[in-house]
């Protein structure tokens, strides 16, 4: 298994804006000592290892484990801050996933029974690994896609039954309010809906269905464990052609989605 322990507290280090004095004395180590365990010279003791993760605030197990430069910003400024977001226990959260044999990557399917086991399977490569899988050529090869079977009406026009073919969304400021996402989050499994971005003001998303019988809801952007935008669906049900109710429906959702957001800046006021 490979260490990222030298590269990792270079980064870190860099990021806080800190020299190898400032770390060192702040763990109680001579320079030297640091310098050697950051160039990747030397092998720090468990006590100096537990002392590392304290002064930056980052679990042993992710120090180690993980090359923090594969990480997004966001990714980053959330572990910094503590946030456990990208935690799950002590180890950061990958995306598990598969490739065909020319090292391509699959797209996963989650059908409607498998959808449980994927709350808590979702990081287990072993549990991705014996999902369905196949390929889209026209999409693009640097994205990463996984498809969920939907159930229910409350995306309709488009039917129950349906697959939905997302990109993975890693940073989580860039969802896009009034585009569509497949959620995970822990209490309500997966969910597709359309979404408003409140995670800068009031760290959640507000979640709307297209048939406006079904309210919107708040999720926690502490509860969510993936995001995928919405690319695409395959369907063995044609939809229903547009009509004057469905473009009510859609007139509803608009304005419920705008009653919303005046009351969102009426309660700052």
């Amino acid at each position: 298994m490979e260490i990222y322990l030298a590269e990792n507290l270079s980064l870190l280090r860099k990021r806080r804006k800190r020299t190898q004095d400032d770390v060192a004395f702040t763990v109680n180590i001579k320079r030297s000592t640091y310098t050697g365990i950051e160039v990747g010279n030397s092998k720090p003791s468990i006590e100096v290892l537990i002392a590392l993760s304290n002064y930056f605030g980052i679990a042993i197990d992710t120090l180690l484990k993980i090359d923090l430069s594969k990480l997004s910003e966001f990714q980053l400024s959330e572990l910094e801050r503590g946030n456990d977001v990208y935690i799950r226990g002590s180890q950061l959260r990958i995306l598990s996933k598969t490739t065909d044999r020319s090292n391509n990557e699959n797209i996963e399917l989650v059908p409607e029974k498998a959808k449980a086991g994927y709350v808590t399977g979702y990081a287990d490569p072993e549990y991705i690994h014996d999902l369905p899988r196949f390929q889209l050529p026209f999409l693009s090869p640097n994205r990463k896609y996984r498809s969920f079977q939907i159930s229910g009406d409350s995306m309709l026009p488009i039917p129950e039954g349906a697959w939905i073919t997302g990109d993975f969304v890693q940073d989580w400021y860039s969802i896009q309010s009034g585009k569509a996402y497949i959620i995970l989050t822990q209490d309500d499994g997966v969910v597709f809906k359309v979404v408003d971005n409140l995670i800068q003001d009031e760290g959640i998303l507000r979640l709307y269905s297209l048939n406006p019988l079904y309210k919107p809801y708040d999720v926690k952007v502490t509860d969510i464990r993936e995001v995928w935008r919405f690319v695409n669906f395959i369907s063995s049900e044609i939809p229903n052609p547009s009509n004057p109710d469905e473009m009510m429906r859609e007139k509803l959702l608009d304005l419920t989605r705008e009653v919303e957001q005046i009351k969102r800046q009426i309660s700052k006021t």
